[in-house]
């Protein structure tokens, strides 16, 4: 065996021989480590099982095998035989619409669903009360059966039994709606579920040429076929029906909207979670300075009987990672944990099963990531300890007044730093936000030790003042082994943090709850049929006299090619990519549209007959790639139409008026069926005018589904809600981080205090003139905090708003003054409960050392 590796052992046994003394100081350490893995591996563990959820479970949430959907038509007689040829096929059609009452008094919009005598191919639809699907959706007594969702009987004051309009037909409630196995993928609901038969849909007279409606064709396929066979049949469709134009979803992609926002939002929170852990690992540092300092007379012993520097770095690195360790296996055990809690939580508002079980990736990573934050924040003060040598440990207080260790540790640091940087970004579903948030971690970081050595540098300059408690608290803000930079640093990330998101979430609901409201129109009309156009605007000007009516002609189409590239071979960034998924709105128009400014190119004449021309949205296109004179193929009512990009258009998505990414030349469509879209908008209007108006437009235009904004813009704020409470939870788990880390740094710094305390008290100072000196101090140092907190969090929440979301951002003085009081309190209160027990030291035992 050779030297290093006796040298190696040896250390070892030590370090393991050394720790039976307990973990005394390091329970802030195993605190600070486990509530960032614990966030870490929990949120990507939840994450992972509302995926294997889905994918577990992919038939019976896509309601089959493989899925086919159109957009305003259904099948022909080819594209039926092909359907009909892989296995058994289901048909259902979704729309929405206005159900009223049977008097006419009342009305609400409702997400309609017509289904076939399969439905469903897997799962199982439960009502209370169970009734057979056929007895439930047959007609009776010229009343077309139906079944609800609790939240319809409710806004209409119904019960099982009663009837309702829709369209031009009676419609029987007999059952309401307890499980709807395939709901999932039907997407996001701003209504509730009506259930009804296709031959019910029919005799509502809803369906017209240009009707907004989605047909659905489930197929269950044979027993045996796989993933490669899914994979088959979409070939196969694109080859054989070309310009069907169809969307086609196989079981394994049950949701994908959904895992896309569960992997969005699992990436932030992961994020979050690892600020908890950086914000921790300022823990850790002072954890081990104030352990390795409290082994001065272990360590010059070691150095003392021939010791080296390499055998005390591996005797405590040992000691550190064996501590690290605790934390991280507490971490992982309330990661583990989370699943399960989230599934009981989110079933309530998640219609989709969590997978049970312990998910070993997830957990990794955050092993990991601890394992990597501990190293980063101890090899530092553990480089400081191996090179100082056994006199100057004898002799001296710590380590800190020797300068900064070997470049090694320094270049170890700097190599851990970033491979922490680099698994975040890797990890990450978006890359680019993750390397903001990590940049801005880092930059913040970097400032706040700038803003530590500031706040001291103008304490140490500051003019000599009369008072005793002020001057006391000046000198204490710049003496040597300070306070001030462990506690801006290890408060000052949580805070930005909580700020940032407070700031974000602040923003968020003034602009649903207050500016959209402003800005937006009173009402969306939608499938206005073309021979009732004219007379629906009457209608309106009659019942909304002040009120402004805007209709465009409406179509739904979907993307197919870009410059004759199929979009499935294309690579666009996660932000563009919505553009190509699923069926987008359309329109013609012969002038620019309102909420729109032309960027680049020109528009079009009024009478222009030349090829199919189209204006792009300027952000959007930006995003895809495009470039004025590139070619967009969308897929309309079965056929497939090349435009060519003639200009762009700066979109105001956020006034919530008619907006479109596509607005093509009206030859386009020249002879295309379609409905209109209109919007009202009236500033003068009372809720009772709004509600007259709708009873009006529901009664004389049954098919007009009519939206209200207002209500709209509720449903979207309950769900924002819903996302704050995580948000808020995360960012609670870095306060925390910042709350510890700062006790501890306080709790550090007790004992130099108690010998100043004790001098001080022994020249004269009263109890009271030094905590008016360490309550000053504490402020001073809170406040210079509190201030940076606000201007990070500021510019990172004006980031967020504005240039990612595109939305308005202000700051919000509610928030700024919370911060500083919670700066302000958690400084002052922690300072002031460790200083207490400073000032009842006796004198004595204390002088007899000095």
């Amino acid at each position: 065996m050779s030297d290093g590796s006796r040298s190696f052992r040896l250390a070892v046994r030590f370090a393991l021989r050394e720790m039976r003394g307990g973990l005394s100081g390091f329970l802030i350490f195993i605190t600070c480590i486990a509530l960032g893995v614990a966030a870490i591996g929990g949120v990507n563990s939840v994450a992972r099982a509302i995926t294997y959820g889905v994918e577990s479970q992919g038939k019976e949430l896509l309601g089959g095998d493989i899925r086919f959907q159109l957009i305003h038509r259904e099948t022909d007689e080819r594209e039926r035989a092909f359907l009909d040829g892989l296995g058994t096929v289901a048909e259902s059609a979704n729309m929405r619409s206005m159900a009223r009452l049977a008097d006419g008094s009342d009305q609400t919009l409702v997400e309609v669903k017509a289904v076939d005598g399969l439905y469903p191919l897997y799962g199982e639809l439960v009502t209370e009360p169970s009734i057979p699907l056929d007895e439930l959706l047959a007609e009776r007594d010229g009343a077309q059966g139906a079944a609800a969702a609790d939240i319809l009987f409710d806004r209409l004051g119904l019960s099982v039994g009663d009837r309702i309009r829709l369209g031009n037909a009676d419609i029987e409630l007999r059952a309401r709606i307890v499980t709807e196995p395939d709901a999932i993928s039907d997407g996001f609901g701003l209504a509730p579920r009506l259930l009804v038969s296709l031959d019910g849909l029919r005799a509502s007279g809803l369906i017209q040429p240009g009707s907004l409606v989605e047909h659905a064709y489930k197929v269950r396929l044979p027993e045996g076929s796989t993933e490669a066979t899914l994979q088959q049949i979409r070939d196969r469709a694109s080859a054989e029906l070309p310009e069907a134009g169809w969307s086609i979803r196989g079981r394994t992609n049950a949701a994908p909207s959904l895992s896309s926002n569960v992997e969005r939002f699992s990436q932030f929170l992961t994020l979050v979670g690892l600020t908890a852990l950086v914000v921790g690992g300022v823990g850790v540092a002072n954890a081990v300075r104030a352990y390795l300092d409290g082994k001065r007379g272990v360590i010059a012993t070691f150095k003392s009987l021939g010791a080296s520097g390499r055998f005390v770095f591996i005797v405590y690195l040992v000691q550190i990672l064996a501590i690290a360790a605790i934390g991280i296996l507490a971490g992982l055990v309330l990661g583990a944990m989370m699943p399960p809690a989230a599934g009981a939580l989110l079933s309530s508002v998640l219609p989709v099963p969590t997978a049970g079980g312990i998910y070993p990736g997830a957990l990794a990573l955050a092993a990991v990531f601890g394992v990597l934050v501990t190293l980063a924040f101890a090899l530092l003060p553990l480089g400081r300890a191996r090179d100082v040598p056994a006199t100057a440990l004898f002799r001296e207080m710590g380590f800190d007044a020797h300068g900064m260790p070997r470049p090694v540790y320094l270049l170890g640091t700097l190599a851990i730093a970033v491979a922490l940087a680099g698994l975040a970004v890797w990890t990450a579903t978006d890359r680019r936000i993750a390397i903001i948030f990590v940049g801005a971690a880092i930059f913040a970081f970097l400032v706040l030790r700038m803003v530590g050595v500031a706040v001291q540098w103008l304490a140490k300059r500051s003019p000599r003042v009369r008072s005793t408690a002020l001057r006391l608290a000046i000198g204490n803000i710049h003496r040597p082994g300070a306070l001030t930079p462990s506690v801006v640093l290890s408060l000052g990330l949580g805070l930005t943090l909580l700020v940032t998101l407070a700031l974000i979430d602040g923003n968020l609901r003034r602009q649903i709850a207050g500016n959209l409201p402003e800005q937006a129109p009173n009402f969306f009309f939608v499938d206005i049929q073309s021979g009732e156009a004219d007379a629906f605007a009457e209608l309106v000007a009659a019942e909304a006299p002040d009120g402004k009516l805007i209709r465009v002609p409406m179509l739904r189409g979907r993307v197919m090619e870009l410059n004759g590239i199929d979009v499935r071979e294309i690579q666009v960034p996660p932000e563009g990519a919505w553009v190509l998924r699923g069926d987008r709105g359309i329109t013609y128009a012969r002038n620019v549209p309102e909420n729109s400014t032309l960027t680049a190119g020109q528009w079009w004449d009024a009478d222009y007959e030349g090829e199919p021309l189209v204006s792009f949205a300027a952000q959007e296109a930006g995003e895809l790639g495009l470039k004025l004179g590139d070619t967009v193929t969308v897929n309309v009512l079965g056929r497939n139409i090349t435009a060519r990009i003639a200009n762009f258009r700066e979109v105001q998505w956020e006034s919530l008026g008619i907006n479109f990414v596509m607005v093509f030349s009206p030859n386009t469509f020249a002879g295309a069926p379609h409905s209109w879209l209109a919007t009202l908008s009236d500033e003068q209007a009372t809720p009772a005018d709004e509600a007259r108006l709708l009873n009006a437009v529901t009664r004389t235009f049954p098919s007009v589904t009519s939206v209200r904004v207002k209500d709209a813009l509720e449903i979207v704020n309950s769900i924002v809600a819903q996302l704050a409470v995580a948000i808020r939870a995360a960012a609670a788990v870095a306060l925390i981080a910042s709350v510890l880390v700062l006790s501890g740094a306080l709790a550090a710094g007790n004992r130099a205090r108690v010998h100043d305390a004790v001098v001080l008290k022994t020249l004269g100072a009263t109890r009271r003139t030094l905590i008016q000196a360490f309550s000053l101090e504490y402020t001073i140092i809170g406040l210079a905090t509190a201030i940076f907190a606000l201007l990070a969090g500021g510019i990172a929440a004006w980031f967020v708003i504005a240039r990612i979301m595109s939305l308005p951002s202000a700051f919000l003085p509610e928030v700024a003054v919370s911060t500083v009081v919670i700066a302000l309190v958690l400084t002052v209160g922690f300072g002031l409960v460790g200083t207490w027990r400073v000032l009842g030291h006796k004198a004595a035992p204390v002088l007899r050392n000095l």
